[in-house]
């Protein structure tokens, strides 16, 4: 289950990266719910479907997925609070204390920790399709991907601020150094993770300050 101050945490980040991307991102009409239903039918692709040939689920892959969901996700919820976070997280964890994951969509009701992640996944792109998030059926979704709800915040505030790393450092003009000592700025993260404290309320900064001592001058 994912806490409100990393609620809060998560949200205050993907405000800033919207802001730098677009200053005025709240109204400028992005579709984030459309972004979320194609990376969600790609998170399909990574599980297979197709009966007609041999298919291996892609876990990591998948995981991969959630945490780019998560990413348009988040912004959707911001949007509909006005851009008041505060708000936001307290919404998202007015849904995770549900007693039990409920979905009702199409006048049909789901409950999707009855149900295979496949099917879960294709509810979640319905969902997206409608101009619909639902955070419990996605949780229930990270857990099927074998997340916990702390693997998604790691994982989630990690790729956020190496995505606000490369901006600062010339990723937009061209300039960014992606790979450094052989190895590419995504395994130099993982490392970076692996060794700082979750529970830090610095968190995000810690993780871009381990960046920077890695980043070649």
């Amino acid at each position: 289950m994912l806490s409100q101050q990393q609620l809060a945490t998560m949200l205050s980040l993907q405000n800033k990266m919207n802001t730098k991307v677009n200053e005025q991102w709240l109204t400028a009409g992005y579709g984030y719910l459309r972004a979320a239903m194609v990376e969600s039918v790609e998170a399909i692709e990574h599980h297979g479907w197709k009966w007609w040939k041999a298919q291996h689920k892609d876990l990591p892959q998948l995981q991969m997925e959630l945490v780019d969901i998560w990413h348009f996700a988040l912004s959707a919820c911001i949007i509909d609070y006005h851009g008041d976070v505060d708000a936001a997280a307290n919404a998202i964890s007015a849904q995770l204390a549900q007693a039990q994951p409920h979905v009702q969509f199409d006048g049909k009701d789901y409950k999707p920790d009855s149900q295979s992640l496949l099917d879960n996944l294709e509810l979640m792109a319905g969902l997206c399709a409608a101009k619909r998030f639902s955070v419990p059926l996605f949780m229930q979704i990270v857990e099927q991907c074998e997340m916990t709800g702390e693997e998604l915040y790691r994982q989630y505030v990690g790729k956020n601020v190496l995505n606000f790393f490369r901006q600062d450092h010339g990723y937009k003009e061209g300039s960014y150094i992606k790979t450094w000592q052989n190895r590419e700025d995504n395994e130099h993260l993982v490392d970076v993770l692996s060794s700082l404290d979750i529970n830090s309320t610095h968190y995000s900064d810690d993780i871009y300050k381990a960046l920077a001592q890695r980043y070649p001058n």
